[in-house]
């Protein structure tokens, strides 16, 4: 059997010419006409491949490198063996990737999978769809009434579009994605397997049955956006979902029901955006953020992976954790946190009154969660007991510090129970005198 190539070797780039490509200097040793016609990595480069080297923990692969070309720092360009021209860059990667989208234009987008430049047998448009000069369809897919799709655009193979759906010039829809209730700009990339505009998840909740709310919005994807295989992007229920220009959204993203995504933002994999959230221009989300309805994260922000949003975030801010915060503060509680697991902190806090150990107000607020968990299992009656399960803390007051030695009591007061939820006012004493007091909300669940 054959090796593939799945992207064909070019005729390749010279070293004057990848050095006038990215604005930097042959040096005047280096042999000018050297030519690379693909890129790799420094330990799998060999003399016609281009690499590069921008983290120190990769400058022992330098030393070793068989790369024809390679793109360094001026602190790295000294390493480098003497057959590889060296050519200094000040962002080398930026450098690299500008050299490897002039080698391999044509892997900046999906092409046809059968290789068609028109229409393929087997394909499906509508009469009354408009397709431009140019356009080209894969077989099994569709094409629905009045679509208008624009000149050099791919619609990949097992594809569906809409009826109404306009999609611009030169984009690509890639095989098996699902396409409707929705206008999509110029140069838009779909990978394949994505959904966009089917209807969101809305439902009016009741005991007997969910009521589903009509959702009667758009999708709106503007230039020069690209979204990855197997993301779902829901029609709006009562505005637009929008997708600003040249935002980039990895594989695996869910996006609900009115959510507005800026300019220019990145969405890294299995993120998930619950309806009506608002990102600004030029946010970033790292893997598997998710949001709260309605929130808006502001222009520029960064949010940490693996973070929960749950209310506004600031635009410039750079917040983390779940629920997120600024990232200097998660730090510090995941700091605070660990000293805790390793026993390097007691619970009585010296450090904030030297001389004069307290105990931590959160310590006391697990006190009465616990205290009232307790309360609740034996309410509940059985004889299995359930799991408990912290949900809220309001109106909490400190009003004078634990110190050691002290005794402290739990007074517990019901305010209202709704099925397996339960509310109650606690207060904590000592000696008689409340030192803390909140209102604390639990519920149950059998094992």
């Amino acid at each position: 059997m054959s090796e593939p190539q799945f992207h064909p070797r070019p005729h390749g780039l010279t070293a004057r010419e990848v050095a006038d490509l990215i604005g930097v200097v042959v040096p005047p040793d280096a042999p000018t006409e050297r030519r690379v016609n693909n890129v790799a990595a420094l330990d799998q480069a060999g003399p016609a491949d281009l690499a590069f080297l921008d983290n120190p923990k990769y400058a022992d692969q330098l030393r070793a490198t068989r790369a024809g070309i390679c793109l360094v720092s001026a602190r790295f360009a000294q390493r480098a063996p003497h057959a590889t021209v060296v050519l200094v860059a000040q962002e080398p990667y930026r450098a690299f990737v500008t050299v490897a989208r002039a080698l391999f234009p044509d892997a900046l987008r999906p092409s046809a999978v059968f290789a068609a430049d028109s229409v393929a047998a087997g394909a499906f448009a509508h009469p009354s769809a408009r397709l431009e000069t140019g356009v080209t369809v894969d077989p099994a897919a569709v094409i629905g009434p009045r679509a208008e799709v624009g000149a050099g655009t791919i619609i990949g193979a097992g594809s569906a579009i809409g009826p109404e759906v306009r999609i611009g010039r030169g984009c690509a829809i890639g095989p098996g994605a699902t396409i409707t209730n929705a206008l999509i700009g110029d140069r838009v990339i779909v990978h394949p397997g994505c959904r966009i505009g089917q209807d969101g998840f809305g439902y009016v909740m009741d005991e007997k049955a969910h009521g589903k709310v009509p959702q009667v919005g758009r999708v709106i994807i503007q230039d020069d956006v690209e979204i990855g295989a197997n993301t779902t992007i829901d029609r709006g229920a009562s505005r637009d979902t929008v997708i600003g220009e040249g935002s980039k959204i990895d594989n695996l993203v869910q996006l609900g029901h009115n959510v507005v995504i800026g300019r220019h933002c990145v969405l890294v994999a299995q993120t998930g955006l619950s309806g009506s959230t608002t990102l600004g221009d030029n946010v970033v989300l790292g893997a598997r953020v998710g949001t709260n309805n309605h929130v808006t994260i502001g222009e520029g922000a960064q949010i940490a992976a693996i973070s929960i949003v749950n209310g506004d975030v600031p635009a410039g801010a750079r917040w983390g954790g779940t629920p997120a915060k600024p990232v200097k503060l998660w730090f510090r509680e995941m700091k605070i946190l660990e000293q805790m697991a390793k026993g390097e902190r007691t619970r009585h806090e010296s450090r904030h009154f030297p001389g004069r150990p307290v105990m931590p107000g959160v310590l006391l607020l697990e006190g009465m969660a616990q205290t009232a968990g307790a309360i609740c299992a034996i309410a509940m009656g059985s004889n299995r007991p359930p799991f408990v399960y912290f949900l809220t803390i309001d109106k909490a007051k400190f009003r004078r510090p634990v110190l050691p030695g002290d005794r402290l009591e739990y007074h517990m007061t019901k305010l209202t129970r709704r099925k397996t939820m339960w509310w109650y006012r606690g207060e904590t004493k000592v000696d008689g005198k409340t030192v803390c007091e909140a209102e604390l909300g639990a519920m149950m669940a059998e094992k």
